[in-house]
């Protein structure tokens, strides 16, 4: 499986990218940077054909994602941001099953197959035990993993998330950003994480995507380091990017 953008321009009345390229493929945990309101969610929200591209063509799987009806790309991406679930009265099992959607009848009915799907992406994120608590019940960290949960049970060979980490404390963090890492390696997913982490992108994805004045530059992870782009970036009076370590110092 291959995403790839052709000179995509993306944003609202102003273009926030501009004339974007980029080609991923199968086995890419690929992370997302930029400084706030850079246009990262915007981004991925016109990679998933959730929003018009102001100019260019988004490419999945050698298909245009916006000529694609909603099923269809239902099929080839699953999309995670970083809001509550709209359905308070469902519990977490419930929410995760609609992942199922695309594969279930027109009654929504859920297979022996499809319930095993669900217990094991509920399994895989670590919340099994809350596969009967209604999501009204549980932590903003809960239900973002619940939200994860279910575009792993969607089962499909593109995953976008949208700042998964956000919301989780710093242990879970880890946990599941190794979990993408074996998700893209061992499944062979294409996996785009919008992150703040910058130690997390550095040492567990293999390629980054990095949106600084409008641009979107997409390297290697190593050459990425080696390059200005992230001194540029993050670099302030106050902060300094190491290059060689990864690592980001405070001036005190």
């Amino acid at each position: 499986m291959k995403v790839e953008l052709k000179e995509v321009s993306v944003g609202y009345q102003t273009p926030l990218v501009e004339g974007a390229n980029a080609l991923l493929e199968s086995g890419d945990l690929v992370a997302l940077l930029g400084r706030n309101g850079a246009g990262k969610s915007t981004l991925l929200r016109h990679l998933a054909g959730l929003l018009p591209l102001l100019s260019g063509t988004v490419l999945v799987g050698g298909q245009p994602i916006h000529q694609l009806s909603e099923s269809q790309r239902a099929r080839l991406m699953s999309v995670v941001t970083t809001r509550r679930s709209r359905a308070p009265q469902l519990t977490a099992f419930e929410v995760v099953g609609l992942g199922r959607s695309p594969y279930t009848n027109r009654m929504g009915r859920l297979s022996n197959h499809d319930r095993a799907v669900v217990e094991e992406s509920l399994e895989l994120v670590g919340i099994s035990h809350l596969a009967h608590r209604y999501v009204s019940q549980i932590s903003d960290g809960e239900n973002q993993r619940v939200m994860i949960a279910r575009a792993l049970a969607q089962d499909t060979p593109v995953i976008l998330l949208d700042e998964p980490t956000a919301f989780l404390d710093l242990p879970n963090r880890y946990d599941l950003a190794l979990l993408l890492k074996r998700l893209s390696s061992e499944r062979q997913k294409v996996i785009v994480f919008s992150t703040h982490d910058l130690d997390v992108a550095l040492q567990l994805c293999n390629r980054i995507m990095l949106i600084h004045d409008q641009q979107l530059t997409t390297l290697p992870t190593p050459e990425m380091k080696e390059s200005q782009y992230i001194q540029q970036l993050f670099s302030s009076d106050q902060i300094d990017f190491d290059p060689q370590t990864g690592a980001v110092h405070i001036r005190l």
